[in-house]
């Protein structure tokens, strides 16, 4: 198993830890014309329930 051979500066370490930060999600627009509401992509939209122009889930 691999040692480092000497210690990581404070510097060094903080700047390494400085690159973990969260993103916000990517939202696409619904393809369906009546709704338009931000989704996920690759994801059936919540509000009116249809993914690639089907309804394939019941809205809520």
């Amino acid at each position: 198993m691999a040692v480092p051979k000497r210690r990581m500066s404070r510097s060094n370490t903080r700047s390494r830890r400085a690159q973990w930060k969260a993103s916000a999600p990517t939202l696409v627009a619904c393809s369906n014309r009546a709704c338009g509401e931000l989704r996920l992509p690759h994801v059936a939209c919540p509000v009116c329930g249809q993914y690639d122009g089907r309804q394939v889930v019941r809205p809520a």
